[in-house]
């Protein structure tokens, strides 16, 4: 059996932190035989929940599938037949991306049950990882409480899809390829430098570790 990892690119930007995190967890999953696919969410034309419960109504045959029709339905239909769903997003104004936000409405409202006892109508085993990149340094985390309110609470909401959800957590990004061209006083640039040369390849060895362990414990 082919293990199937797909990975939600959901930075604007295709070649910069988040989607490098993400190609290295990709390329931890291919180190123990799966096949990988990368999907920038900036590429399609989308919306996020529009409240129409379809697939809530008795009866449905969307039950667990998004009823709305647009460039994210197939997508979301690979993501429900996959083994091991990888998410990246920047952190912007303290959350998600508004697309990776959209995406995640999509894919968990419509398996979220509204019966007692029920908190999922998914059938399957989604094993998951999150891959968060953000500007501010690692101590400003506890300041903001990041860890429980937003890195916990994606990792709950994703563990209804019946497998375990880790998450890699990069801070204190390069952001620019030249500062010097950018109104950024604030921030130090040999400090950033410095930061990009010596921890973030520390990173990327968490992502493709995260990526290899998610696929290993899927087969």
């Amino acid at each position: 059996m082919t293990l199937n990892v797909i990975a939600i690119n959901g930075s604007p930007r295709k070649t910069w932190n988040t989607a490098t995190l993400l190609q290295r967890a990709l390329e931890g999953a291919e180190s123990v035989g799966a096949q990988t696919e990368i999907i920038h969410l900036a590429d399609l034309n989308f919306k996020g929940c529009i409240s129409c419960f379809a697939c809530k109504r008795k009866g449905s045959l969307n039950a667990g599938h998004c009823a709305v029709r647009d460039d994210l339905t197939n997508v979301l239909e690979k993501v429900l037949v996959a083994d091991v769903l990888l998410i990246g997003s920047p952190i912007y104004f303290g959350n998600v991306t508004a697309g990776v936000r959209g995406f995640l409405e999509r894919l968990l409202f419509s398996n979220l049950s509204y019966n007692e006892r029920h908190e999922s109508v998914f059938q399957g085993k989604l094993s998951s990882g999150f891959i968060y990149t953000m500007n501010v340094p690692e101590d400003f985390l506890k300041h903001v409480n990041y860890e429980e309110n937003v890195f916990q609470n994606y990792k709950n909401m994703l563990q209804r899809l019946g497998g375990p959800s880790e998450f890699v957590i990069s801070t204190d990004t390069y952001q620019f390829d030249d500062y010097s061209k950018y109104e950024a006083s604030m921030f130090d640039v040999n400090h950033k430098a410095k930061v990009k040369a010596e921890r973030f390849p520390i990173d990327c060895q968490k992502a493709f570790d995260m990526g290899a362990k998610l696929a290993s414990s899927s087969i």
